[in-house]
């Protein structure tokens, strides 16, 4: 019962924020290599700097550019990739708004090791109902596996819809971190599905669920 206790807490808390207020925390994840650093600055700079593994964590501020997402700020934590730094995934992830998952769209061999990675993060219970979005980057290369196949790849139907107690909403967005194509959609898409699990906390108090 205790973790339903705090989630009340959380529910609260984020009803509290007048909506587009405040600064949404967002963590971006994914194996090493996948381009969560490219992105993040990408984000950040509208420019591609070349960047080296991540060893520990990035951290900047982020304004969403279009839609819903114009003019909100995101504190956006991009941690470090590499196998032996994956444990320290959960102490970012904790009372996150969202969660990005960034992905090679064209490594293949990892897909297994990528959707392992995605579920432990989705399934820890911290993390219940924190929506996500995959970034499938790396569209411009030949090979790049598209949405659709991404979606079964990662195993995400398995993850509950949004409306479901401790399920999960999510969207995959084809990205390219080097040019920048689909960062903002997907940061448009992530900051709709953040309000929309406000809205169903909100519902579910109200029917003191």
């Amino acid at each position: 019962h205790q973790m339903g206790a705090n989630m009340g807490k959380n529910a609260s808390l984020l009803d509290a924020l007048p909506s587009g207020q405040g600064t949404l925390h967002v963590v971006m994840l994914g194996l090493d290599s996948a381009g969560k650093t490219t992105a993040l600055y990408r984000l950040k700079f509208d420019q591609y700097l070349n960047t080296v593994p991540t060893i520990g964590f990035n951290c900047e501020k982020v304004k969403g550019m279009i839609g819903k997402a114009k003019g909100i700020n995101f504190l956006v934590w991009d941690v470090g990739g590499q196998e032996k730094l994956r444990p320290l995934w959960k102490s970012y992830t904790r009372c996150t708004d969202g969660i990005v998952f960034v992905l090679d769209s064209v490594d293949v061999e990892r897909m297994e090791e990528a959707k392992m990675e995605l579920i432990r993060t989705v399934k820890s219970p911290e993390n219940s109902g924190v929506p996500i979005l995959v970034l499938a980057n790396k569209q411009d290369l030949p090979g790049a596996r598209e949405p659709r196949e991404l979606e079964k790849l990662l195993g995400l139907i398995e993850l509950g819809h949004g409306g479901a107690p401790g399920g999960h909403l999510w969207h995959v967005q084809p990205a390219c971190a080097i040019t920048g194509d689909g960062l903002h959609e997907g940061l448009e898409v992530l900051y709709e599905m953040i309000l929309k699990r406000r809205k169903l906390a909100k519902e579910r108090k109200k029917k003191g669920r």
